[in-house]
């Protein structure tokens, strides 16, 4: 049959341009690389002490105030015991997220939550943090607790 030949050399050469493609991506596409995160059990000494929202004063923000030691976190009517923090490499500087167990300003047992914060570096001095990327908010440093140096 004649129309075989054809449609034989046509599935071929369709097969020819599908590798050529997949050829091209694999040569030209950038390789996608995979970011190394390193677990701690503290927050950063960097990031110890009292941080306000960028736009109050340390002596005014008694309520917005949220405060960091090695093991503990503490914001507006809670406190959370560090259980263990991420540090994710970023092209601002290290990304922690932080995973923290909770409870409610009267440190009730029954009320125990779990939550995670996440800490990004700003201009010296500010930091960002939040619950995720979307909600993160810039801080000012008020106090440093310990003789860390400036995220």
């Amino acid at each position: 049959m004649p129309g075989l030949g054809f449609a034989e050399s046509q599935d071929q050469k369709d097969k020819m341009r599908k590798q050529a493609l997949l050829v091209f991506i694999a040569a030209f596409v950038p390789q996608v690389t995979t970011a190394d995160v390193v677990r701690h059990n503290s927050v950063p000494e960097a990031y110890w002490g009292s941080w306000v929202p960028a736009d109050a004063t340390c002596k005014d923000a008694d309520k917005s105030t949220v405060a960091f030691s090695a093991q503990a976190y503490v914001g507006s009517g809670t406190s959370c015991a560090v259980m263990h923090v991420s540090e994710a490499p970023s092209l601002k500087g290290a990304t922690y997220s932080v995973s923290l167990q909770c409870s409610d300003a009267a440190g009730q047992v029954q009320n125990k939550t779990s939550a995670n914060l996440i800490i990004r570096p700003g201009d010296a001095n500010e930091i960002y943090v939040g619950h995720d990327f979307p909600s993160l908010k810039p801080y000012k440093r008020c106090s440093a607790a310990g003789t860390g140096t400036s995220p």
